[in-house]
């Protein structure tokens, strides 16, 4: 009886052990809350958009704060409102222009800082609007993150006549240039020779 006690007491202790085991280890998503996490420390401020067209080209605008402790990149975005999202820079081109290209590696938005998206600099560039957007209408992008997770924003368009550059040209871009300006109108003519937005 007394030995039937006893192992009934290691089995019980035993249980409790794997039970208290279990109940001190995390669950496995921890990577999953590393993800979720960054993009709670990414914000949108003063988020804008140009008003343009249906088929044209348009700029997003604003600044990225960074609350976290790790540098935060924004690899690409995403837009119902149109066919492409690019992330943009504007840089002098080689005749001293200022020229759009395409940033490589994404915006960095710095640890406890922020990265400001404005005209003639860095922006997002929304290509071939598939409606038009007025002034005082809201325009919903979402941001991609580099660890996977996404952020949404909403820019709020109004009228814009700056942001005169040009896009970048060189002999191995110069087709691609031209079918933007061929889709974009006037965006891209004497009267307004910039990045569409």
């Amino acid at each position: 009886m007394k030995k039937l006690t006893l192992a009934a007491a290691v089995l019980a202790l035993s249980a409790a052990g794997l039970a208290g085991c279990a109940a001190d280890t995390p669950a496995t998503g921890s990577s999953a809350e590393a993800t979720v996490e960054q993009s709670q420390h990414l914000a949108v401020t003063g988020a804008w958009a140009k008003a343009k067209g249906a088929g044209d080209m348009t700029g997003a605008f604003g600044t990225l704060e960074n609350s976290g402790e790790e540098d935060i990149t924004v690899v690409a975005a995403t837009s119902p409102a149109a066919d492409a999202v690019e992330l943009h820079e504007t840089a002098a081109g080689s005749g001293g222009a200022m020229k759009m290209r395409e940033v490589e590696g994404g915006f960095v938005v710095p640890a406890g800082g922020e990265y400001v998206l404005e005209p003639g600099a860095s922006h997002l560039m929304l290509m071939g609007l598939t409606d038009e957007l007025l002034a005082g209408e809201t325009l919903a992008i979402t941001l991609e993150l580099g660890d996977g997770s996404t952020l949404e924003m909403e820019a709020t368009a109004k009228d814009f006549a700056g942001g005169n550059e040009n896009y970048e040209s060189d002999d191995s871009s110069r087709e691609n240039d031209a079918a933007h300006d061929a889709g974009n109108g006037a965006a891209h003519g004497s009267e307004e020779p910039s990045m569409g937005h």
